[in-house]
């Protein structure tokens, strides 16, 4: 038996079994499970499995398992789930609950718990739509990027310059029609056909648009980008939900489709496209002069504040713009900036694991956690440490702020440092690196920003993340599985009193990646 299937098969009966089980889905690093009855799920068995980087409670029941695993893992818990629906598989059962449960943690969950009842707002569920629909998307945009930064150095070097033309189609073919997908997710995402959506979208990027005359000037094809086909695909929804109002079932397959397309593609013609060109133009334009002139302070503010939009759902906001930049210029140089809080984090948590050299609870979720923080994956450290202990997310904060501030200093001095694609971020993202200097130039700016998140995140956090009650409170020994600590104590000083089942480091699965 392969291990993706033992992972998924030691899963499934900790979230309830395949009878609580009402969606899968995964993104870049999770497993996204759909539940009926969220309090059937075993957390803290959970997270003790060596391939659990963590969970988020969101939306969706969100099982970190890192970019690799969770594109392999995933295929096979549909499976189980389906074969154990069918009666193949009547041993997987919930388990039962593990005896006790590490306090840290504990405070963790209630953070995710808080968090996610801020999050159910309009404006933020709206947020979480918009990333449903770009989300998918980032598996392509990574592997085209990649291709396009190899094409590149070939391209410079003059080496295989046959094979160049090739991996520039390659590269360039997904961003030629990302406006399609864009719109077929968002008709998709909305409750429409996501054909329908599709099909309105593509109107964006065909080239005979260029012989359409609107607002007095030629229309040039893929004028309005993503958000172009964003709103296209969105309208299409609207007049498609009210022609199923009125249209009579017998017309509905041919009268439906044939408005949706003809009312939604003339708006997106005589309107959309025009409106969508200038807002995409103002948001390269505005984020160039943002960087140029502003600087470190635009790098330090944009790097500093990022933790704390990624745990208020904020950060979602960013990815449509991200898109936008790298459909204008090739690369994103937004990206690279907000990377650097995972650096902060990095830092903090090193030095979390050297003030508490008594705490194995602590350290044990800090081995565990880092690997996975270094290629990118923030959420162990966040959820795990930094945000239940409370002043070491701060201090990460500010460890992320100066990595910005370097990066952005750069960029005001006239090398820009971006990424051609989203999603990745710590040492993962190298590989996706471009700007408007050499390579090395930007992989050296790059580097230089990590190695200033980590070493002010270690600084601020070794210096400022604990007061003398914290340190006499959580540098204490620790043994698994003690009684949960009284109501009295502080959510700090329950950590000490408790020990979260993490296995050592070499049993980890390798992540490959925020």
């Amino acid at each position: 038996m392969g291990k993706h299937r033992a992972t998924a098969e030691a899963l499934l009966p900790l979230v309830g079994g395949a009878a609580n089980v009402a969606s899968v889905a995964h993104c870049m690093t999770r497993l996204r499970l759909g539940l009926h009855d969220r309090s059937l799920v075993q957390e803290e068995a959970l997270k003790a499995l060596p391939a659990v980087l963590g969970v988020v409670e969101d939306e969706t029941y969100q099982i970190v398992l890192g970019p690799g695993p969770v594109a392999r893992v995933t295929p096979e818990f549909e499976r189980l789930v389906a074969e154990a629906e069918a009666g193949a598989l009547p041993g997987l059962s919930p388990g039962a609950p593990p005896p006790g449960a590490d306090a840290l943690a504990a405070r963790g969950a209630a953070l995710r718990a808080e968090r996610k009842a801020r999050n159910a707002t309009p404006f933020k569920l709206f947020l979480r739509r918009i990333a449903n629909i770009f989300v998918p998307l980032i598996p392509a945009l990574i592997g085209c990027g990649i291709i396009a930064g190899l094409n590149g150095l070939l391209a410079n070097l003059h080496w295989l310059p046959s094979v160049v033309p090739a991996l520039a189609a390659l590269a360039s073919g997904f961003m030629s029609l990302i406006a399609v997908f864009v719109g077929y997710n968002t008709a998709k995402e909305f409750g429409g056909t996501p054909i329908l959506g599709g099909a309105v979208a593509a109107i964006i990027v065909f080239p005979g648009v260029a012989n359409i005359d609107a607002f007095g000037q030629k229309l040039s094809p893929g004028q309005g980008g993503v958000l172009g086909a964003l709103g296209a695909a969105a309208l299409a929804v609207y007049v498609e939900k009210r022609c199923r109002r009125w249209v009579p079932e017998s017309l509905d397959v041919l009268v439906t489709p044939t408005l949706t397309v003809l009312v939604s593609g003339l708006v997106t013609i005589y309107g959309l496209m025009y409106v969508a060109g200038e807002v995409s133009t103002a948001i390269g334009e505005f984020t160039g002069w943002l960087l140029s002139n502003g600087g470190s302070g635009a790098g330090f503010v944009l790097g500093g504040l990022f933790l704390p939009l990624v745990t208020l759902g904020l950060h979602q906001a960013l990815i449509p713009i991200h898109t936008t930049l790298i459909e204008q210029q090739g690369y994103t140089v937004l990206l690279p900036i907000l990377a650097m809080a995972g650096a902060g984090q990095v830092g903090a948590g090193a030095a979390v694991y050297l003030r508490l050299p008594r705490n194995a609870s602590i350290r044990r979720t800090i081995r565990s956690a880092l690997p996975a923080g270094l290629l990118g994956v923030g959420e162990p450290l966040i959820y795990g440490v930094s945000l239940p202990l409370g002043r070491p997310f701060i201090t990460a904060c500010v460890g992320g702020a100066f990595g910005g501030g370097f990066i952005g200093l750069f960029n005001q001095l006239g090398a820009s440092v971006g990424s051609t694609a989203i999603g990745p971020s710590g040492w993962a993202l190298f590989p996706l690196l471009s700007g408007n200097k050499g390579l090395g130039e930007v992989i050296t700016v790059y580097a230089g920003g990590l190695l200033a998140g980590y070493a002010v995140g270690f600084v601020a956090t070794y210096y400022f993340g604990f007061t003398k009650t914290m340190l006499s409170e959580l540098n204490v020994d620790t043994e698994p599985g003690p009684a949960p600590p009284s109501p009295a104590h502080s959510a700090t000083s329950a950590t000490a009193a408790a020990s979260e089942p993490k296995p050592e480091p070499g049993s980890q699965p390798e992540p490959s990646r925020v």
